[in-house]
């Protein structure tokens, strides 16, 4: 009797087909899965070890993203830094002397009071919901490629505190930032900021090296010595760079059966 059960096991193993990976999802993914990234929302961060590119959205934050996207126009960040670094949670970056009388000037038609664009309505929104349960969203998914959550009681919808997440330097409340500090996840992902900060766009390019960097060992990890700090070389909007200069990138539409296949793939591995 064993043995039957043992042969029958093996012969519908045999028939089964094995399950797709990762690669094997991207590479039959049709030319219609794919997006090409708007250099017009694309950041281009220059630093010494290589470059970081960000995609921007303005679908969740747009007042924050147009002072960003002034702020990078205006090439406020060239010669600046990344002040701090604090393991198993951001790397941040922008004027170091922004709280003395040395600071670099911001442009002059840039806001300084923004809206608290922490969430907006879901409606319009073309959300892909993930099957699992979440702790601090009733329902969790993408839009467009980045990670949101949901509750479709208030039908309100935020961007997540994910890796690879950017969002916003601020002061205490009601202080929401004006977007000229910046930091990205690198750790673990501190959901417990979520609907607390704006969340602006997400790494597609360079996480690596931003994860990569020396942490910072004074409070909340920022640098004690300036010469540990990593200089920017420049930030730059992709379409004002010249056209051989921008990043030609895709990114997998995330309401597509190809992401869908590659969520399931990512969930049972």
């Amino acid at each position: 009797m064993w043995s039957v059960l043992a042969l029958g096991a093996a012969l519908a193993a045999q028939a089964a087909p094995a399950p797709r990976g990762m690669e094997q999802i991207l590479a039959a993914a049709p030319a219609s899965a794919w997006r090409k990234l708007d250099p017009a929302h694309l950041l281009v961060m220059r630093l010494p070890q290589g470059r970081v590119v960000i995609e921007l959205a303005p679908r969740f934050a747009p007042a924050h993203v147009a002072n960003i996207e002034t702020l990078a126009r205006a090439h406020y960040w060239n010669g600046l830094a990344i002040t701090r670094v604090q393991d198993d949670f951001v790397t941040q970056w922008g004027d170091p002397n922004a709280d003395t009388a040395q600071r670099r000037a911001l442009p002059a038609n840039l806001p300084r009071t923004l809206p608290a664009e922490y969430e907006r309505a879901a409606a319009g929104l073309d959300f892909t919901r993930l099957p699992d349960g979440d702790v601090y969203a009733p329902e969790v998914g993408f839009v467009h490629g980045f990670p949101v959550g949901e509750n479709p009681r208030t039908q309100h919808a935020w961007l997540l505190h994910c890796y690879g997440m950017v969002g916003v330097g601020r002061d205490n409340p009601p202080d929401t930032g004006n977007g000229a500090e910046l930091y990205v996840v690198i750790g673990q992902a501190p959901r417990q900021l979520d609907r607390n900060i704006a969340v602006v766009g997400r790494v597609v390019q360079g996480m690596d090296l931003l994860s990569a960097l020396p942490r910072g060992h004074g409070p909340l990890g920022f640098y004690r010595d300036a010469a540990q700090r990593t200089r920017i070389l420049s930030v730059r909007l992709a379409s004002t760079l010249p056209a051989a200069e921008r990043p030609r990138l895709q990114a997998l539409r995330t309401a597509t059966p190809s992401f869908a296949a590659l969520v399931a793939a990512r969930r049972d591995r």
